[in-house]
């Protein structure tokens, strides 16, 4: 009995392609992840530079220079993909240049048959198509990546990255290999296949998997039993989750889709070694320090008075890029009025109180909370001090949930 089109491409392996690279310079090195994604074009708009922004800008140039982004555009429409390739150009030229960014396409003439093919789960046949599509897609994006890096990071396309992910994730792989925990993959987000984590050593094995059984389920589900023949027998997923879901309508038909990842934290789970000092009277063990250091704690103050201040004094001083302050519980207990500030030149009191003699206004709190993503605009120079002041008096007790920084 002959062999159909679609058993003849299995027998023969199926990774016999022609990657095309579209942009961007393959780097020397050998680096310690690889981030890969694959965008196709939608019915309702396009989250992909905003995804890439969102990847690059959240990480500092050490993280950038340990990273590789590889982006897969499996979409057959020449003039949307010449388009789009453009705007990557224009608007990610140093991460190309640097090797940062890859962009490449697979060829229609390389995919295994996409019509006529299982309808599982009693699926339609346009979805199985999809899907079907999608498995391949990564496939290939898998085989290609598989030698650029240590590690492997599966996200999609129309996501954003919590600050310095790179950083937590690699603090997250030491901690699991430390423990000695048996890992196949380790997840960094509850949702799809968005934050999936491989050793790049092993991403041969799950580029075949997907490939095989291409049209027989979606991707996500084929995970699970990757994982599982791997040896793991339960899902290891990390909190906080460090991507979040934005778009608003999938690529499959345009379809409605918000779904939001609840363990999501965009700031960092981290902070520099610091102390916290704090004339304001507090509650019990909820002392300054509690919101700073990452967990459960925060710190619960009597009601402030104009001038009270709450300072974190630098072990040795950092550059700050970004900051967030997050105060308040359930609606009640927000710092209703203060400023946020940079300080320099640590001093020490006395009494062991600890500050900074120069200070430089940042910008005041708003409903209890401060962020700003663009700090060294400001200020670029190192810093010694955080501090929290406020400006008026109030009868409210106050609880500060966070206060988390990203540096260079």
């Amino acid at each position: 009995m002959s062999l159909s089109s679609e058993d003849s491409w299995i027998k023969q392996g199926g990774f016999n392609i022609s990657y095309q690279l579209l942009a961007g310079v393959p780097a020397g090195n050998h680096r310690f992840l690889a981030i890969g994604l694959a965008s196709v074009k939608r019915m309702n708009g396009s989250y992909l530079l905003d995804t890439l922004h969102s990847i690059f800008s959240h990480s500092s140039q050490e993280e950038r220079s340990a990273m590789v982004v590889v982006l897969l555009l499996p979409e057959f429409d020449s003039l949307w993909r010449d388009g789009t390739v453009r705007e990557i150009r224009a608007a990610f030229t140093s991460e190309l240049e640097q090797g940062q960014l890859l962009v490449i396409h697979v060829p229609l003439q390389y995919y295994p048959p996409l019509t006529r093919l299982k309808r599982n789960y009693n699926d339609p046949a346009d979805r199985v198509s999809f899907r079907s599509k999608q498995n391949i897609d990564y496939s290939f994006l898998l085989h290609y990546s598989a030698g650029l890096s240590q590690y492997y990071l599966q996200l999609e396309d129309d996501v954003a990255a919590a600050h310095n992910f790179l950083s937590t994730i690699g603090k997250r792989v030491q901690e699991q290999n430390a423990k000695g925990v048996k890992w196949a993959t380790l997840e960094f987000s509850t949702l799809g296949y968005i934050g999936k984590l491989y050793r790049s050593a092993e991403l041969p094995q799950l580029a075949r998997l997907l490939f095989v059984f291409y049209q027989e389920m979606p991707c996500d589900w084929l995970l699970v039993h990757f994982y599982r023949l791997m040896t793991q027998n339960e899902p290891i997923r990390l909190k906080p989750s460090l991507f979040q879901h934005m778009g608003t309508f999938s690529a499959f038909r345009g379809n409605y889709n918000a779904l939001k990842d609840r363990d999501f934290e965009e700031w960092p789970d981290s902070n520099p070694s610091a102390e916290v000092f704090t004339d304001m009277s507090f509650y019990r063990n909820h002392v300054p320090s509690e919101a700073w250091n990452p967990g459960t704690g925060f710190f619960w103050g009597h009601s402030p008075i104009k001038g009270n201040y709450l300072t974190v004094v630098f072990k040795d001083p950092v550059v700050v890029t970004g900051i967030s302050v997050k105060t308040g519980s359930s609606g009640k207990d927000r710092l209703q009025s203060a400023v946020v500030e940079l300080g320099s030149e640590p001093v020490t009191t006395e009494n062991g109180v600890k500050s900074c003699k120069k200070f430089h206004l940042l910008g005041s709190m708003e409903m209890g909370r401060f962020v700003m993503e663009d700090v060294g605009k400001q200020h670029g120079s190192a810093s010694a001090c955080l501090r929290i002041q406020v400006t008026a008096d109030q009868n409210d007790w106050v609880v500060i949930q966070s206060i988390r920084v990203t540096t260079y």
